[in-house]
């Protein structure tokens, strides 16, 4: 199955020209009873005209796999280490499953142990989507949910949300409430804060592009008052918010290493103009004073594909999304702390974002353009999410 739409030859992909066709596509159910009825949306010719399919996008195992699944891809040989520098191999029964279907445009998932469920955005839908892993029940956690983009969960299992039509950072205390953590810097308003993780002091790092507010599908227009797309720290203490990187085109995906040494951002510059940067920084970091430093890029993305979305094993290793380019790219890319590629997992959608989750946190958990994937995994997810 192909992406659900692709543009002329002539005509740059990139997530402005996503955004303006995809407004023209049919919502689909909304629950995974529905599901089963929902249509998909191709690709007409080479007009860039839509046209409803009577296919289904089916839920379980992928269409066309078998054991050993061929959507998971090894580039090291089958018997390879399990630590740090060896692919996470798969052992011959796991498969990349559809778990849920139905969305625009799923994003930002997190995986809350204490009541074994996954949350995840739907953007232009302006809703949270909660999916129950005892038992597959699909719901609605949160409408409007502000045009959420990226969640983490902090130390104290509460939820972190980063809103594009607000254009803040929230955390939803245990009771239900609402609190801004962050929505201004300098006394102007943030651009669209778009994914945020927690450190072990309650520090909130947060990223802060302009997508949210180039249009109406995935937010609200709006000029952007920050100059510069910055990275953001929240003092867990104070509460005061600062700059701690300010060099970048669009920041995106952010995440720690298991050891809090390093610090992993994604620059998506890519969407605003073909010279500029698809690709993975990684920063020294030191948590306790909250500073970073000796940057470098640890993982190019093969243009006109891009990563969304990034999250760490236990070992250290690096897990990306991969999207909005070439098809065959689609997916999620594993590396070696190093910056090495070990291995992908082919979905047959542009992924955004994943999340490591199950009681054991070795399920990941894939955001896919309209539908959740999973699979299970010889690893396990960081604690940081």
């Amino acid at each position: 199955m192909t992406s659900p739409l692709t543009f002329p030859d002539n005509q740059p992909l990139n997530r402005r020209n996503l955004i303006k066709g995809a407004a023209a596509l049919a919502a689909t159910a909304a629950t995974m009873k529905a599901a089963s009825a929902a249509t998909a949306v191709t690709p007409l010719g080479q007009t860039g005209a839509l046209t409803p399919s009577t296919e289904p996008l089916p839920l379980g195992p992928l269409t066309g796999g078998r054991y050993p699944d061929s959507h998971l891809e090894s580039l090291k040989k089958p018997k390879v280490s399990f630590g740090p520098t060896g692919f996470p191999a798969f052992a011959g029964t796991m498969a990349v499953e559809r778990v849920a279907t139905g969305f625009r445009w799923a994003e930002g998932p997190v995986y809350f142990p204490a009541g074994r469920y996954v949350l995840f955005s739907d953007i232009p839908n302006n809703r949270i989507m909660r999916f129950s892993e005892d038992d597959g029940h699909l719901s609605v956690f949160r409408q409007p949910s502000m045009n959420s983009n990226g969640n983490t969960i902090d130390r104290e299992g509460r939820l972190i949300t980063c809103e594009h039509s607000g254009r803040r950072v929230t955390r939803t205390e245990l009771d239900g409430s609402i609190t801004i953590i962050a929505d201004k810097y300098n006394g102007k308003k943030l651009n669209s804060p778009n994914d945020a993780v927690v450190a072990s002091d309650g520090s909130i790092w947060f990223t802060d592009p302009i997508y949210g507010i180039g249009g109406y599908y995935e937010g609200v227009k709006a000029e952007p008052e920050q100059e510069k797309h910055n990275v953001y720290r929240v003092d867990p203490k104070s509460g005061d918010i600062r700059v701690v990187i300010d060099d970048f085109v669009e920041p995106n995906g952010i995440a720690l290493s298991p050891d809090e040494k390093k610090l992993y951002v994604i620059d998506t510059g890519f969407t605003d103009g073909p010279d500029n940067p698809s690709h993975i920084r990684v920063f020294d970091l030191n948590v306790e004073v909250g500073k970073v430093g000796n940057n470098k890029v640890f993982a190019d993305m093969p243009k006109p594909s891009i990563t969304d979305g990034i999250r760490c094993d236990t070992a250290g290793r690096v897990w990306c999304s991969v999207g909005w380019g070439d098809p065959n790219e689609d997916g999620v890319r594993c590396y070696t702390p190093d910056g090495d590629l070990l291995g992908k997992i082919h979905i047959p959608e542009t992924v955004a974002n994943l999340c490591f989750g199950g009681q054991q946190r070795n399920r990941l958990y894939i955001c896919g353009s309209t539908s959740l994937y999973a699979v299970y995994t010889s690893v396990q997810g960081a604690l940081k999410p």
